[in-house]
C-alpha cells in the first residue's frame, strides 16, 4: 500500500500534513516500548480539520500513512538540525518521545542502515509526490502555494519553555514566500483576538517550508503550527480527544488563512 495519499485539487494550493500518520509497521513496532504504539506525538485529528477546508477550496491535499516515529517527513534527509543550539528535539528517525523518554527498547534503537532504509521506503516517496504536485501546480497555474499544517501540545518542557502561542506561523523569517504573503497572513492572525499568535517565533518552518519555499521560482510555502488546545482536549488520550466545538471555532480562521494565500497574486 502507498505510504501517502494525494488528493489533487483544481487551484494552485497544496496542503501538506506530514505528521498526521499514526501507523507503525510491525517490524518497527516490536522494537519500540509499548507506549510508542499509540503514536502520541502525531498531529492527531488534523486531517479531520483540514480535509473539509481543502475540499471546499479545491486545494490539493497530501497526507502520510505512517507515524512520525517511523520517520519524520519534516526533517532534512541528511538529518541536519533545523534549529542549531536548541535544547531537546528529535531527528529524522526519532528515538525519543516529546517528553524525552526513549521510544525504543534497550539495544533496539535504529542504526545507520535502518535510517537509510526508512528514508527510501517512507521519506522519499512522500517528498517525490509533494515535489511532483507542486510542479504540476506551477505548470497549470504559473505559481504553486504550499501550506504545511502541524499541531503540537501547548507545553513540552523538553522542546521549549512555557506555553506556546495558539497559532505559530512560520515563513523561514520571510525567505520561503513573497513578503506580501507573510504580511497578508500575519494581518489575518493579528486581526482576531480569540487565539494568541506569532509570526516567525519559536517555529519558523521546518524542512518542507524551507526546502520547497522558492519564491524566485514561483513557489511559496508557509507553515502553521497550531496548539492542540485549539481543537483537542490535551488532558485526554489523543486518540479520543477531538473537540468538536473547538474545531468548529478555529476552522474559519484557518480557512481565512488559506483563502488569503490563494488570493495573493505575484
Amino acid at each position: 500500500m502507498s505510504v501517502y495519499r494525494l488528493q489533487q485539487g483544481r487551484v494552485p494550493l497544496l496542503i501538506s500534513l506530514p505528521h498526521v500518520g499514526t501507523e507503525i509497521p510491525a517490524a518497527i513496532a516490536e522494537r519500540m516500548v509499548p507506549r510508542a504504539l499509540i503514536s502520541e506525538d502525531s498531529d492527531w485529528h488534523l486531517e479531520r480539520l483540514y480535509a473539509p477546508l481543502a475540499e471546499a477550496l479545491g486545494a490539493s491535499l497530501i497526507v502520510p500513512r505512517y507515524s512520525r516515529y517511523v520517520i519524520d517527513l519534516n526533517r532534512p534527509p541528511d538529518d541536519e538540525p533545523l534549529y542549531p543550539g536548541a535544547s531537546g528535539g528529535t531527528g529524522l528517525v526519532p528515538t525519543h518521545f516529546f517528553t524525552s523518554d526513549p521510544l525504543y527498547r534497550d539495544g533496539a534503537e535504529p542504526d545507520a542502515v535502518d535510517i537509510a532504509v526508512r528514508r527510501e521506503a517512507y521519506w522519499r516517496p512522500y517528498h517525490d509526490a509533494l515535489a511532483a504536485e507542486l510542479a504540476r501546480l506551477r505548470a497549470e497555474h504559473g505559481r504553486a502555494l504550499l501550506f504545511d499544517g502541524h499541531s503540537i501540545r501547548s507545553e513540552l518542557p523538553w522542546l521549549f519553555e512555557g506555553e506556546l502561542p495558539a497559532l505559530n506561523l512560520g515563513t523561514a523569517d520571510g525567505a520561503s514566500c513573497a513578503p506580501a504573503i507573510t504580511r497578508r497572513l500575519g494581518a489575518v492572525l493579528a486581526g482576531q483576538s480569540a487565539y494568541s499568535q506569532v509570526v516567525n517565533g519559536r517555529f519558523k518552518g521546518g524542512y518542507i517550508t524551507r526546502h520547497y519555499g522558492r519564491p524566485s521560482q514561483g513557489q511559496h510555502a508557509v507553515q502553521l503550527e497550531m496548539c492542540q488546545r485549539c481543537y483537542m482536549d490535551e488532558a485526554l488520550d489523543p486518540r479520543t480527544a477531538y473537540d468538536e466545538a473547538g474545531a468548529a471555532a478555529v476552522a474559519p480562521l484557518i480557512a481565512k488563512l488559506l483563502q488569503e494565500m490563494l488570493a495573493w497574486q505575484p
